[in-house]
């Protein structure tokens, strides 16, 4: 254990192992940032079994969520595996699988069409179009540069992150609606989707302009965020369908238990679904 220090090098080496290992940008800075972080915490003392440990108590005495503590442990093992400090991991928190999610962070479809025709209203229809893609689609935020004139034109977008590749399909209208935008906007190929020097546009430029919609359209700003529009897309296809296994290759997931996230109900249709049970004579 003696000199196992952390330091800005060993983080850098693990920079570039993550990028050799095709992961994707926001996972690499995910990864960093909490490297750093526990780094921050150690400020120049030896890595061990113990420190991760009273890491992991600290995150959890300042309230983190369980999930963010293991997302956050999850980083650091994957760093000790690629340092080779294997006896310096630690087993995540044990969390009980949710049947139901809080009813005030589940973004309602009435509550997306609100925005939606916010974004109409203020005459954003670069976001008008961003929202309904996103939701019509269930492609995540990162994925809206995959959205191209070309694709747009094939309806369907051909997706490579993480490693994955799968085919995103767009209804008619929405197609109509995209190329109609992308004809007015003077863009004829590449994405659709960019800023004024043709950049795409960030998801952090996104979610700031998705947050200056609540006001005006009476919604919770807790609840809008782009990857809520990807849970209400999961929840309404399997609603429909009620094919777990489809809707994950849909939304390119590698565990149906991660889907099983998105498609949770809120408490309020929970407690509805057992009144409907009949069963208190």
């Amino acid at each position: 254990m003696k000199g196992r220090i952390l330091t800005s090098e060993a983080i850098e080496r693990f920079r570039k192992y993550l990028r050799k290992e095709e992961k994707s940008e926001n996972t690499i800075q995910k990864y960093l940032r909490d490297a750093r972080a526990f780094a921050a915490y150690l400020a120049g003392t030896d890595v061990t079994k113990e420190t991760v440990i009273a890491y992991k108590g600290k995150l959890l005495a300042e309230s983190y969520a369980v999930r963010s503590v293991n997302s956050m442990l999850a980083s650091l093992n994957s760093l000790f595996a690629f340092l080779g400090w294997m006896d310096c991991r630690v087993k995540s928190i044990k969390l009980q699988r949710q049947i139901y999610c809080p009813e005030e962070k589940e973004l309602t479809k009435a509550e997306y069409i609100r925005l939606v025709n916010t974004a109409k209203q203020k005459g954003n229809e670069r976001l008008n179009l961003i929202l309904q893609t996103i939701c019509g689609t269930g492609i995540r935020v990162s994925e809206l540069q995959f959205i191209s004139v070309e694709a747009v034109k094939r309806g369907k977008a051909v997706v490579s992150l993480k490693g994955k590749t799968r085919t995103v399909f767009l209804v008619r209208e929405l197609q109509k609606k995209l190329l109609r935008y992308a004809a007015e906007q003077g863009i004829k190929s590449g994405s659709v989707f960019i800023t004024r020097t043709g950049k795409p546009i960030s998801r952090t430029n996104i979610w700031r302009e998705m947050k200056g919609l609540c006001e005006q359209a009476g919604v919770n700003p807790n609840k809008v965020f782009p990857h809520n529009l990807r849970h209400l897309f999961a929840r309404v296809f399997y609603g429909i369908e009620k094919d777990i296994a489809k809707l994950a290759d849909i939304l390119g997931h590698s565990s149906i238990n991660t889907t099983r996230i998105y498609i949770i109900s809120t408490g309020n249709e929970h407690r509805r679904r057992m009144e409907h049970m009949r069963l208190i004579l």
